[in-house]
């Protein structure tokens, strides 16, 4: 019998996400091939000494971790020392895609089409008239590096937008605002090192309680529907595939990206932003795509193992 893989599974961490993090991972852990693999878990919030430890007696780690600290190219420097290779994106590619103003920069770098945005000052909570120069409401402001839309709000009048800048500026530094665009959600999973695989499209729906697709319409369950592939035309899936790819270039990524669009009513496709380690439960967005394009969850974890280790 051939000896399995020793796996690090990183889950917990200490971002606001840690609650997502810890349930994908239970789920992760029971699709493993208990006969391939032998999983060690670690929580960063309190096992770094003993991942350092361990370091020589682990084959590849799997990072799942969301936001601060998981996403941002942290842990993934942390392994690059220990010489452990983990699935998904490098250091740099990490640090662009969750830094969502320096995200945005690179798609319009590559003429990838977004939305117009500026950042907010913590001068424009008792001003925000610069930024309506600017910017035509109706706004989204969102903290620039958190995830699962943690402190982000839709503005639709003058006067929602000192709190809205001020809710933001409590889960980060630097924020910012982009125009709303009304649309279809779309997600657009990518795998891949060298040569690259764009997934069926994923069309996000949230029910009509929610002003958008927040953390209470992405956990709650029943809350969104999700429709994979989603019902768009050959030229608008060829289009939304594409930029997926490019997106995923323009950041330096590697492994698996998922990067979120809208369809605007008049047919445009507009990036929104990119994840770097997606939601890693079977029916997550990602998990689902691979489903429709022959991957079941056991068969896409072998897959992204398969990519960390040929690194």
């Amino acid at each position: 019998m051939m000896s399995r893989i020793r796996l690090a599974l990183l889950a917990g961490g200490t971002s606001g996400e840690r609650e997502i993090s810890l349930r994908g991972a239970a789920g992760v852990e029971q699709a493993l091939n208990k006969d391939k693999y032998e999983v060690v878990r670690y929580d960063p919030a309190t096992d770094l000494a003993r991942l350092a430890a361990d370091a020589e007696r682990l084959d590849v780690a799997f990072i799942l971790l969301h936001g601060i600290h998981g996403e941002d190219g942290t842990v993934q420097g942390m392994l690059e020392l220990l010489g452990i290779p983990y699935q998904g994106s490098g250091v740099l590619g990490s640090a662009l895609a969750m830094d969502k103003h320096l995200a945005k920069t690179m798609y319009t770098l590559h003429g990838l089409p977004v939305a117009a945005w500026g950042m907010a000052e913590k001068a424009h909570v008792a001003d925000p008239a610069p930024l309506l120069a600017k910017l035509k409401l109706p706004l989204v402001v969102k903290p620039v590096r958190q995830g699962s839309s943690l402190g982000m709000s839709i503005v639709r009048q003058v006067e929602q937008l000192s709190a809205a800048i001020t809710k933001a500026f409590a889960h980060d530094q630097h924020v910012m605002v982009e125009e709303f665009i009304k649309g279809r959600e779309i997600t657009v999973g990518v795998l891949g090192n060298d040569t690259l695989t764009a997934l069926p499209l994923v069309e996000i729906i949230p029910d009509s309680r929610y002003d958008f697709f927040d953390y209470e319409a992405k956990y709650t369950p029943g809350a969104t529907r999700e429709v994979c592939p989603a019902a768009v035309s050959e030229r608008l899936r060829k289009k939304a595939q594409e930029y997926g790819i490019r997106a995923h270039n323009a950041l330096q990524l590697r492994g698996c990206s998922r990067t979120d669009m809208i369809i605007r009513e008049d047919g445009e496709i507009l990036l929104l932003e990119t994840n770097t380690i997606p939601g890693m439960t079977p029916t997550s967005l990602l998990p689902q795509a691979a489903a429709q394009a022959g991957l079941d969850f056991s068969a896409l974890l072998d897959r992204l193992i398969e990519l960390a280790m040929e690194k």
